[in-house]
């Protein structure tokens, strides 16, 4: 072998060996371009992720919102998102999210509450047609809502294990939508119909002064001390260890509420004006507000994905503190729960005394009529009268009819909107057209107004109540 052939077949393999390194780095960067790309899909992925969770946080407002014919008084069902304006403080908001009655809506948690004073309401709600005009009503309720019953201002022979508030009320049944069970719960309401006042106090003078079941028929203290000193009320003779749960709310007026629950289930309200020199009492009650506070902390409890909805049934004397009512809006607002008034006439004795009696009793800070509307009014439902035994089945139909047969609309707040934690007014406005081309006359009904969520951590939830 020569010598040039052996310096090609040398110089040969030093080119192999210098060329297979070239060859062998490309490994590498298909790796990194493999590993690239992997970013890439993760970083794209995970960008999809924020998103989708940014969405989901989107906070927004929604109301319901019931449309008649102010002359007719019948439900307009064909408007579109064009129809509705929305006023939040005064400020146009857009509306985002808009269905008609049939696309979609929460099922109903549906609390009645019956009033069941002889005086009152409960003469007639013992009459067995009355309460099978109810239950053939509430025997139609769509599939998927639900009706809870309590009833109040009750006598207290009846089965006391089911008893709340020291005997003065009673879940007659949870959530359902069993017609026997209903059947059920209403047919004890003869028994429960506490008797008329001189009734009572003709039994009461055959009883032991301790008797349990005298003491839970509430008292009223009025004290007045014009050194300005808060005079010593009944309260003060329990325990720390007898109180359950303390509010306090305070008025506009500069006037304090203290709703003391004790562990037994009695409930203390207390009233003092803004100069403390005249302090109400009222001990072991049962009112309005304690009503309402237990119905929707039931549905909150019991049914989170429903829309909360309440039926008063009364004759429209429901005594009540205006800040209590007030406090009591406020939770209706909050809950976005439905108030509605089921009323029967009052005695004609009373219908004399309460345009006497209310500016008499005024000065105590205390409403007896009328309080039941307002959160009707504010809470977006109907105030509903009848007169007569027929009508009862005919009133509710209608209130549950209109429950069922509302606009659903919703708008989105910004991101740097402030939770201030305080009430934001709303007024829906509607507007339409007739055959003629002329402007309607609508009478609408829906919530004033809405609570923002307060923190960051609330800032995350899917919708504001």
């Amino acid at each position: 072998m020569n010598s040039q052939t052996i310096h090609a077949k040398s110089q040969s393999r030093k080119d192999s060996f210098i060329d297979q390194p070239r060859r062998f780095s490309l490994a590498p960067l298909r790796l990194c371009v493999m590993l690239f790309l992997g970013i890439l899909v993760v970083q794209t992925t995970f960008a999809q992720e924020v998103a989708d969770i940014i969405k989901v946080r989107t906070r927004v407002v929604f109301m319901d919102a019931l449309v008649k014919d102010k002359h007719t008084g019948i439900n307009i069902s064909d408007l579109s998102a064009d129809n509705f304006e929305v006023l939040d403080d005064g400020q146009p908001r857009k509306i985002s999210y808009f269905t008609r009655e049939g696309q979609a809506r929460k099922p109903l948690a549906l609390v009645l509450i019956l009033d069941l004073r002889d005086d009152g309401a409960g003469r007639f709600l013992k009459r067995e047609e009355v309460r099978k005009a109810m239950l053939d009503e509430l025997a139609k309720l769509p599939e998927g809502d639900e009706v809870a019953i309590l009833a109040i201002n009750l006598n207290s022979v009846d089965d006391k294990t089911a008893a709340i508030r020291n005997g003065k009320a009673m879940w007659l049944t949870e959530f359902t939508r069993d017609p026997a069970q209903l059947d059920s719960a209403l047919a004890r309401v003869p028994a429960l119909v506490a008797p008329a006042p001189e009734t009572a106090k003709t039994e009461t003078s055959k009883h032991d002064e301790k008797d349990p079941a005298r003491e839970s028929s509430g008292s009223l203290t009025v004290s007045t001390d014009t050194t300005a000193t808060e005079p010593k009320d009944s309260s003060e003779a329990q325990t720390k260890d007898d109180v359950l749960e303390t509010e306090t709310i305070k008025g506009k007026n500069g006037a304090v509420i203290t709703r003391t629950i004790k562990k037994d289930g009695s409930v203390n309200v207390k009233r003092v004006s803004r100069d403390g020199k005249v302090t109400i009492q009222l001990d072991n009650i049962y009112d309005m507000a304690g009503a309402t506070r237990d119905a929707t902390h039931l549905v909150e409890e019991k049914r989170p994905n429903s829309q909360p909805a309440i039926v008063w049934l009364s004759d429209g004397i429901a005594p009540i503190f205006y800040e209590d009512r007030d406090a009591t809006e406020q939770i209706l607002i909050r809950q976005n729960a439905i108030f509605n008034t089921l009323t029967v006439d009052m005695r004609t004795l009373y219908k004399f005394l309460l345009p006497l009696g209310q500016p008499l009793i005024g000065w105590t800070g205390i409403s007896l009529a009328g309080s039941a509307k307002r959160l009707a009014q504010q809470s977006g439902g109907e105030a509903v009268h009848v007169s007569r035994v027929r009508d009862y089945g005919v009133g509710l139909a209608r209130i549950i009819g209109n429950l069922t047969a509302r606009y659903s609309l919703g708008f989105a707040l910004r991101e740097e909107e402030k939770d201030d934690g305080r009430m934001h007014q709303l007024d829906l406005r509607v507007t339409a057209l007739d055959a003629k081309g002329k402007q309607r006359k609508l009478q609408v009904s829906a919530r004033r107004g809405y609570y923002m969520p307060k923190g960051d951590a609330d800032r995350t939830s899917a919708a504001v109540k």
